[in-house]
C-alpha cells in the first residue's frame, strides 16, 4: 500500500509539471506587481525600478518664489542668501507669490543678519545695507520696503536729514547712499527724532543719548578746537589749557567752570557741543561720513528671533535682496 501512494505522488508532481511545460515553462516571466511611486508623466513601480537601474524617482520640491532660484535654510545665525546657486533644506513659497528681479540686484545688498532681532526695545534691532563700491552712481533708497514672510511685516525706508541740528526742526530729504556708503536700517525711533547721516560732529549726540548701533566718536579734539578757536593769545591762558586737557572727544560743554577766564569760559560753551562743531567744521573735507542711521519708527520689533524670511524690495516693487534665517 505505501509503495501506490508513492506512485501516486509521482503521478501528480508529473501531471503538474507537464500543464506547466505546456503553458510555456522556463520561458514564461516571472510577473509581480509592486506598487507603484508616484513620478512625473505617470506611476512609477519597484518592478521598473529592478528592470532598469536608470530609472529614479524623487520627492517634491517646495520652491521659495524669488525668480528661478530658491532660500535655503542657514547654517548659522547669519542665514543664507536667496540667489542662484543655494543649496540645502527649501523653504516653503514666499507669501503673496513671487516677485521680480530688481535692476539693483548685486548693486545694493544686505549683509544678511539681523542685529537684537526680537529685541524689546526695537531701537535695538537693525540691518545694514551697502552699495557696491563699483556701482554705476548713487541710489536713492527712499520708498524702498523692508518685508517679513514669517509674520508679514512691512516698513517703507522713510525721508532723512543729512546734516541735522539740535533744537531746531529738520528739513527732510531722500536718503541717497554713493557707492561704498552704508546704512544701518532700525527698526525703532531715532533718538534726535530723524534719520540722519554720519558726520565728524556726531557724536556729541551720544553724550545724552543712546544710539545702537553705537555713533563714531570721531569729534574734533578739544585741545585742536582750542588751538583753531580760543585765538590768538590762547597760549597765555595757562588755566584753561589746562582744564580743556580734561576733556575728552565728543563731551558737550554746558556749564563751564568760574576757575577759567570769560574768553575760555566763551569758547567752551560755542565749540564743544554739536551745533559749535558743525559751524565750524561742515566745510571741512572730511566732514561727511559714509554711514546713514535710518529709523522706521516703529514701537514693536519688525523680524523674529528665528525662522524668518527678509526681503528689500525697490520702489516699484522688485526684489532687491533677501536672506533667510
Amino acid at each position: 500500500m505505501p509503495q501506490r501512494d508513492a506512485w501516486i505522488f509521482v503521478g501528480i508532481f508529473v501531471f503538474i509539471f507537464a500543464v506547466w511545460f505546456a503553458l510555456g515553462g522556463p520561458t514564461r516571466p516571472l510577473d509581480i506587481t509592486f506598487p507603484a511611486l508616484e513620478k512625473s508623466g505617470g506611476s512609477f513601480g519597484f518592478g521598473q525600478m529592478f528592470a532598469s537601474s536608470t530609472n529614479r524617482f524623487s520627492l517634491p520640491r517646495a520652491p521659495l518664489g524669488i525668480g528661478n532660484s530658491y532660500i535655503s535654510l542657514p547654517g548659522s545665525s547669519h542665514g543664507a542668501a536667496g540667489f542662484s546657486g543655494s543649496t540645502g533644506i527649501l523653504l516653503p513659497p514666499i507669501v503673496g507669490g513671487t516677485r521680480s528681479a530688481s535692476p539693483y540686484q548685486g548693486v545694493v545688498s544686505m549683509n544678511h543678519y539681523i542685529s537684537g532681532a526680537g529685541s524689546q526695545d526695537p531701537s535695538n534691532e537693525y540691518v545694514e545695507i551697502t552699495v557696491a563700491q563699483n556701482a554705476p552712481g548713487p541710489v536713492d533708497i527712499t520708498g524702498w520696503r523692508l518685508e517679513s514672510d514669517a509674520t508679514g511685516a512691512a516698513a517703507v525706508i522713510p525721508k532723512g536729514t543729512k546734516v541735522p541740528l539740535s533744537g531746531i526742526v529738520n528739513a527732510a530729504e531722500d536718503i541717497v547712499l554713493s557707492p561704498g556708503e552704508h546704512a544701518f536700517i532700525i527698526s525703532g525711533q531715532s533718538p534726535i527724532g530723524a534719520s540722519f547721516q554720519e558726520n565728524k560732529c556726531i557724536g556729541y549726540f551720544s553724550d545724552f543719548q543712546q544710539f545702537q548701533p553705537s555713533l563714531p566718536q570721531n569729534c574734533p579734539t578739544p585741545s585742536s578746537e582750542l588751538r583753531s578757536f580760543y585765538g590768538a593769545t590762547y597760549i597765555r591762558d595757562a588755566a584753561c589749557i589746562d582744564y580743556v586737557n580734561t576733556l575728552h572727544r565728543c563731551q558737550v560743554m554746558l556749564t563751564p567752570p568760574t576757575t577759567v577766564s570769560g574768553t575760555c569760559q566763551n569758547f567752551l560753551v560755542t565749540y564743544l557741543n554739536y551745533n559749535g562743531c558743525v559751524d565750524a567744521h561742515r566745510n571741512d573735507a572730511d566732514f561727511m561720513g559714509d554711514t546713514w542711521h535710518v529709523y522706521l519708527g516703529r514701537t514693536n520689533s519688525m523680524w523674529r528671533t528665528r525662522y524668518e524670511i527678509v526681503k528689500l524690495v525697490d520702489a516699484q516693487g522688485k526684489l532687491v535682496d533677501a536672506f533667510s534665517y
